[in-house]
């Protein structure tokens, strides 16, 4: 048997970044009988004092939050939307600009570096990284509404648009609102958030496979900062990055137990409301602490690989036995429409669908650089031995297609029931009921929904063991095996801002603070797209293949 290498010793040529600096210097280590702490001194003592705060005073006057957290999220989007909007194609094009370049041909661990993964299994990672309590919660519920609103039509008051249907809409139109709902939807879900997600990652793989610095986010900062990385520039980069993955973390969290709370009212009668959703999201922490405990492979991997297992025979079940022409034949004319409206989608500029923009794209654009840090730094500890083309393509391409099959399966198959059905139950419903009214169209409802609600209730225990692991080796100094009871404070109180945020005013305190937390890091993620430019460009490649003499 051999000994398993270091992912941190480079395989071949790299141009290492020298400093003193060592992993966990700042750290302090305490030892409470069994107990021990192991952490970075300023950055767990003030992210985690600023989270412990936000959840005292939240909790406390969680009756005044609810329209300072309301009025928040709509400055925050109505104001800042072309912010958002012009990150988020910068992003894009700093992917593409990148891969099909020289740089593109750097290889993630060195010269000689081979890849830890077959591509079957590097692509089913990329493609449950993309899985989530998202996808659950919005598989049905976006199609479903950019549809309704593109149908309805424009609708004009005092001169402003007042409805919610993408660009113009398609008025009375149904095969063309179709497309256009499926368009938006896929939007929000394909390219632009992967390139989000795709631009970090790769910083931090570079910085820590090649130039041998912390998996830690002040680490892509180093040709910028330099040694400074590791002073208050630095501190401040990482606490950032905490407070936005724990927010949106909070905020997947409270879409799960919304929608899981939606889902037992359906089946079992179990009553609607706050109280249900706190006792959710307490239960289900308390689950997610067990797989804390149990470690990475016994505990979040195992339920990982349940969670996909199921999601994918609820996926071809939906397929089998919805309307599978529909399905299979809108696949690619969603990736059509999708491509085809994708510039104005994207524009930033001049546009008059305000509602879509600033309730829809704005806030997606601002939750997934959020989730950024927590996804980006599990795609870079898989993807050593990718050339940067390699892993650009791939983290783009592979993913957006799954995302698009997801939403076009349960997207086709909920508008296919209202236009050739004339089933208007889903359409009809709260935003976390329509999955489970539009699986009580087909057969096996019952059997199906309780599938759906456990695949909820497992993504959001694999989301908050994963989403406390990064969070702790950010707080820990980049270490990643520091003591147990840190993660378990952090599993705690992704637990505690959720119920927090859902006392504080449900589902918009959640969208607020994903925003709130989004809009600082988005300026972080473009300043380290400098930065991981110029580390890419200090790297050794090989040279291009020598072309044919003619």
């Amino acid at each position: 048997m051999t000994e398993k290498k270091d992912p941190m010793i480079p395989d071949g040529d790299v141009n290492p970044i020298d400093t003193d600096y060592q992993i966990g210097q700042d750290n302090i280590i305490v030892n409470v009988g069994p107990f021990g702490l192991d952490i970075h001194n300023r950055v767990f003592a003030i992210s985690g004092g600023l989270v412990v705060l936000f959840v005292a005073l939240t909790l406390a006057f969680h009756d005044q939050v609810e329209p300072l957290f309301s009025g928040m999220r709509t400055w925050l989007t109505s104001n800042l939307d072309g912010f958002f909007l012009v990150a988020g194609n910068i992003f894009v094009l700093v992917c593409f600009i990148v891969a099909f370049s020289p740089l593109g041909r750097v290889r993630l661990g060195g010269t000689e570096a081979k890849p830890d993964y077959t591509y079957l299994g590097w692509f089913s990672m990329l493609f449950a990284a993309g899985m989530g309590i998202g996808l659950m919660f919005f598989g049905v519920s976006e199609p479903l509404s950019h549809f309704g609103a593109a149908f309805g039509g424009t609708a004009m008051e005092n001169g402003v648009r007042t409805d919610w249907a993408p660009l113009g809409g398609a008025a009375g139109d149904a095969e063309a609102a179709a497309r256009l709902g499926m368009a938006a939807t896929i939007f929000h879900w394909a390219l632009h958030p992967w390139a989000i997600y795709a631009v970090l990652a790769l910083g931090l793989a570079l910085f820590s496979f090649n130039k041998g610095l912390p998996l830690t986010i002040r680490s892509v900062f180093y040709p910028l900062l330099g040694e400074r990385v590791w002073g208050w520039p630095g501190h401040l980069v990482d606490i950032l990055a905490v407070l936005a993955t724990l927010f949106g973390l909070a905020t997947s969290l409270g879409f799960g137990a919304a929608q899981a709370s939606s889902g037992l009212n359906f089946l079992f009668d179990v009553p609607l409301g706050t109280t249900t959703q706190i006792v959710l999201i307490i239960g289900i922490t308390a689950i997610a602490l067990g797989s804390v405990v149990s470690g990475l492979d016994a505990g979040v991997k195992l339920l990982s690989e349940i969670n996909m297992i199921l999601a994918l025979l609820l996926l071809l079940f939906v397929i089998a036995v919805g309307p599978t022409l529909d399905i299979l034949g809108g696949f690619f004319a969603n990736l059509g429409a999708y491509l085809q409206h994708l510039p104005a989608l994207s524009n930033p500029v001049g546009r008059d669908d305000a509602n879509f923009l600033q309730g829809w794209t704005a806030f997606y654009w601002a939750w997934w650089i959020s989730w950024s840090p927590f996804v980006g730094m599990f795609i870079a500890r898989v993807s050593r031995g990718r050339t940067v083309r390699e892993f650009i393509v791939s983290v783009l391409i592979v993913p957006s297609l799954a995302c698009t099959l997801w939403m076009t399966v349960f997207g086709e198959t909920a508008i296919s029931q209202v236009v050739r059905d004339g089933y208007q139950a889903a359409r009809d419903a709260e935003l976390p009921l329509q999955l489970f009214l539009t699986l009580d169209a087909l057969p096996l409802a019952q059997i199906t929904s309780f599938l759906a609600i456990v695949l909820v209730v497992v993504f959001f225990v694999t989301s908050s063991d994963s989403g406390s692991l990064v969070i702790d080796a950010i707080s820990a100094g980049g270490k990643m095996d520091a003591p147990m009871p840190q993660r378990v404070f952090w599993a705690i109180f992704e637990g505690l801002v959720a119920v927090a945020l859902v006392l504080g005013g449900g589902l918009v305190s959640l969208q607020a603070m994903a925003v709130l937390t989004g809009l600082p890091f988005a300026v972080v993620l473009l300043v380290a797209s400098l930065a991981i430019v110029k580390g890419l460009a200090s790297e050794p490649r090989p040279a291009a293949a020598p072309r044919l003499a003619r």
